[in-house]
């Protein structure tokens, strides 16, 4: 299993399925399909209730159908590459059609049940966008922040109303949209929150009046048709977050992956919330995401067990004891675990053989030209500013043709460039995670710190701490 199919499970985003006992003419069947423009692979997942329903292999076109033989409504997921939800109730044929290069905002479906989706897509881009500007917005004051927001609450009802108006929709799906736009919002607050909660650290907190809490009575702990819907789990892990913190605002700053941050979050998961795979998927994404970031093993191993006292799932168990296996090789002082690359002329080669003084590790992406260009950039500024650094690039991809003539054409430094020899096994033992995160390692190949983000502040400073010692 690779790090990336592990982390899906973890999030387990699926809903529930028909119940054995429930005749076909209440859960009727649905059908999905459609077209992949530029696909990454050759097939498709459909999952529901943290299952697999099935893997659907594209035709020469790049198309693929699925019936579900009896559809209960709720959330669908399929999944190629990147997941989206859709909404289905019995009697539904949907047809999407997704190019990869731009998998959301190119995401549009057709046929019977195509409105509902449709609408939910056009909401996620709305707060998709409103989160740009979300910046700007939490340096404002409690009142003013609050009227600016309950403004985009009221905008997102009337769309919901005007679709309405000219859509017959069930009550299914009107609880679906409020959540997506209640919990979109809730979250907002609880982001605001958060933001004054980190101020503290400069003596600049802003005093929060109670009445801005109110949204609080609104939000279920154990919603069983919401568990798995990307905006309600959300929002419920920002608002144990800053429960959390307030259990430890007076020693130390607020940070989602710190070990004290981690260790009371999941300690409020196991008390507070009612429903059990809830409970479950919390668990795993922020015991998961505290591993990613650890670099201290006695810490470690004292999470994995409060983990297992937490949860006595044997799947979850072996998942995470081979994610905090994985993160404590990755500790300080450890050596940089051999892995295989390839260069530019298809040699393969040991990582510790390419390791001659101090380095960077950066991995990067073809499938965002962007982040490519600005990493490389980023890259070129530092290793003028620490010549005493080499600079390595590891490509993330299994195209080595394309990525051949893209390091060529970009006029990268082909020395300091490097694929993968076997993708799936380097990733899970360097982690392999975020193209942002960076190792760097001493000449001697140990590792100094396996998780760092290139475009950060404290990067510079850690070269130079190195430096200096």
């Amino acid at each position: 299993m690779t790090l990336r199919h592990y982390l899906f499970i973890l999030l387990g985003v699926v809903l529930l399925s028909c119940q054995s006992n429930e005749t076909p003419a209440v859960c009727g069947s649905a059908w999905i399909g459609g077209q992949i423009v530029n696909p990454k692979q050759d097939y498709v997942i459909i999952s529901h209730n943290r299952n697999t329903l099935d893997t659907v292999y594209l035709d020469q076109r790049n198309s693929f159908l699925y019936k579900i033989p009896s559809a209960d409504p709720g959330l669908y997921f399929f999944r190629h590459f990147e997941y989206q939800a859709l909404f289905l109730e019995p009697g539904d044929s949907v047809m999407l059609r997704v190019n990869t290069i731009e998998f959301d905002e190119s995401l549009t479906y057709t046929g019977r049940g195509s409105a509902k989706n449709n609408f939910l897509t056009e909401l996620f881009l709305l707060n998709e966008s409103l989160d740009q500007s979300l910046a700007d917005y939490y340096r404002l004051s409690p009142d003013i922040f609050q009227a600016t927001i309950d403004s985009v609450k009221t905008n997102r009802l009337n769309f919901l109303q005007d679709f309405i108006e000219t859509n017959d929709v069930s009550d299914e799906f009107l609880t679906m949209a409020h959540a997506a736009i209640d919990y979109a919002i809730f979250a907002k607050n609880e982001l605001y929150l958060s933001a004054n909660y980190r101020k503290q650290q400069y003596d600049e907190s802003v005093v929060i009046p109670e009445s801005f809490f109110k949204y609080r009575s609104k939000i279920d702990l154990g919603h069983e048709h919401l568990r798995t819907y990307y905006p309600y789990f959300r929002c419920v892990g920002y608002y144990l977050d800053n429960l959390a913190f307030l259990n430890y605002r007076q020693t130390e700053a607020f940070n989602r992956r710190s070990f004290t941050h981690t260790w009371h979050k999941i300690d409020l998961i196991d008390q507070m919330i009612t429903n059990d795979s809830l409970k479950h998927s919390l668990l795993n994404v922020t015991v998961a995401s505290y591993f990613m970031h650890a670099d201290k093993i006695d810490q470690e191993k004292r999470m994995l067990t409060k983990f297992k006292a937490l949860n006595q799932s044997s799947n979850d168990l072996k998942m995470m004891e081979s994610l905090a296996n994985s993160t404590m090789k990755l500790a300080p002082g450890n050596k940089v675990p051999e892995v295989a690359l390839v260069n530019k002329q298809n040699e393969t080669v040991a990582i510790s053989a390419i390791i001659k003084r101090p380095s960077v590790f950066f991995f990067w992406s073809l499938n965002s030209s962007r982040h490519y260009k600005k990493i490389h950039l980023r890259v070129e500024e530092l290793a003028a500013k620490y010549p005493e650094y080499d600079f390595i690039g590891l490509n993330v991809d299994d195209q080595f043709k394309k990525w051949q003539r893209l390091v060529t054409h970009q006029n990268f430094k082909t020395g300091s460039e490097y694929q993968f020899d076997d993708f799936n096994q380097a990733e899970m033992a360097l982690l392999v995670n975020s193209v942002n995160r960076s190792m760097l390692v001493s000449a001697k190949g140990k590792i100094l710190n396996a998780n760092i983000n290139i475009f950060g502040m404290k990067i510079e400073q850690e070269l130079l701490n190195y430096l200096n010692q």
